[in-house]
């Protein structure tokens, strides 16, 4: 049940549903007119705009349509006819389609209950691991995108980016708590300054955990001098870095020239990850340094 105190976002345009739905707009617009599958409101101005109801019956006739329901037979459904078919489908194969939706739903409505039975209900039936690799990167990927475009806000965001760093933390002490079985180096994790999404970094942390590493977690904004301090403590240091905004495009290769010649050494190596890394020049770097495009290519070289 929704609670009105909180500024929940109860209207949606055309654009805000195929943003959360990945439907087209005009493809939205022919289910609504052929086959009646919404009910848009309309404005004085005769804008549609679209209610909760409707953003959430679109998501389970996409879902049922991606399992191969025919629009036309879906549209002769009732809402919570089409609701009990979906629940049909999940019961049968937990489907990772449907618990992003159910993550988005969650993101908008401020509901933790659900955030937290649809988590539970995947790690019934997967590991920790599985979970985040196959709905949690592609869901914040979607959400990174939702924010750009306005569809949803950054209290939402921050919303189910704190769950999720919940999860997170609660799976990488599990592991803290083990000795590491490998001991020829140490892995130093941290975010440049002004940087602060560290979801990335701290999925990174649990990773090579799991592989049996050390690891110093330094977390966000960290300045370059701090990151020479750990030469005190450590001598063979992979130091792992996560640029999503910072430093921006302009100051990026003077970032990474103060990087070569302040940390990396004969016994210190720094890799890269993150949106930002698509404008480092790769071809002017040392070959201490290293560029991943996802988390799963790092983790396949630990």
């Amino acid at each position: 049940m929704m609670n009105n105190s909180y500024n929940v976002k109860t209207v949606f345009s055309i654009k805000d549903l195929e943003n959360l739905s990945g439907i087209k707009a005009h493809t939205i617009r022919i289910w609504e007119k052929r086959y009646n599958v919404l009910q848009p409101m309309r404005s004085d101005t005769n804008i549609r705009n679209y209610d909760l109801q409707s953003l959430q019956k679109l998501l389970n006739v996409v879902l049922l349509n991606d399992y191969g329901y025919k629009i036309s037979r879906i549209a002769e459904h009732s809402s919570e006819k089409i609701e009990l078919l979906v629940r049909e489908i999940i019961s049968e194969k937990s489907t990772k389609n449907h618990a992003i939706n159910a993550f988005k739903m969650a993101m908008i409505n401020f509901d933790q209950a659900l955030f937290f039975n649809t988590y539970n209900s995947l790690l019934s039936e997967k590991s920790f691991r599985d979970v985040f690799y196959e709905v949690v990167i592609p869901l914040m990927q979607e959400i990174g995108l939702l924010w750009q475009a306005g569809t949803i806000t950054p209290a939402q965001e921050h919303f189910i980016t704190f769950l999720i760093k919940q999860k997170l933390l609660l799976n990488t002490e599990k592991l803290q708590i083990l000795e590491p079985t490998k001991n020829d180096k140490v892995f130093v994790l941290y975010l440049p300054e002004n940087e602060i999404h560290e979801l990335g970094l701290m999925y990174l942390n649990y990773e090579i955990l799991l592989n049996g590493y050390k690891t110093i977690y330094l977390g966000e904004s960290v300045p370059v001098e701090s990151l020479k301090d750990m030469k005190k403590y450590f001598d063979n240091i992979v130091y792992i870095s996560y640029l999503t905004v910072e430093p921006t495009r302009d100051a990026l290769n003077n970032y990474i020239e103060e990087i070569t010649t302040k940390i990396i050494d004969e016994n210190s190596r720094v890799c890269f990850l993150g949106r930002m890394v698509e404008f480092i020049d790769t071809n002017n770097i040392s070959d201490k340094i290293s560029v991943y495009n996802s988390i799963s290519d790092l983790v396949q070289e630990l």
